[in-house]
């Protein structure tokens, strides 16, 4: 006998990890103007408020966009827009 909950369901995609759908949203926001190129990105700790989460899923957010050209972090300072984002 076979059990219909161990087949799979059609074209089902896989759920994604929070900080992929964290960091595609600040993408889009850069991509919108809401973030200029050049303009600093909301600190870790507004971040973390903003979307509910630990500060290991900002990071690996960033880290992502970091990773995408589509910012640059300056240590201590903050991490800003790259010129080159859109």
């Amino acid at each position: 006998m076979v059990y219909s909950c161990c087949q799979p369901r059609g074209n089902t995609v896989p759920p994604r990890y929070r900080y992929e759908q964290i960091a595609d949203n600040l993408a889009e926001r850069i991509a919108s103007g809401e973030f200029p190129p050049g303009s600093k990105l909301p600190s870790r700790r507004e971040l973390i408020e903003h979307y509910g989460v630990t500060e290991p899923v900002i990071d690996r957010a960033m880290q992502v966009l970091r990773i995408k050209g589509m910012t640059e972090t300056l240590p201590g300072v903050g991490v800003f827009v790259a010129a080159a984002a859109l």
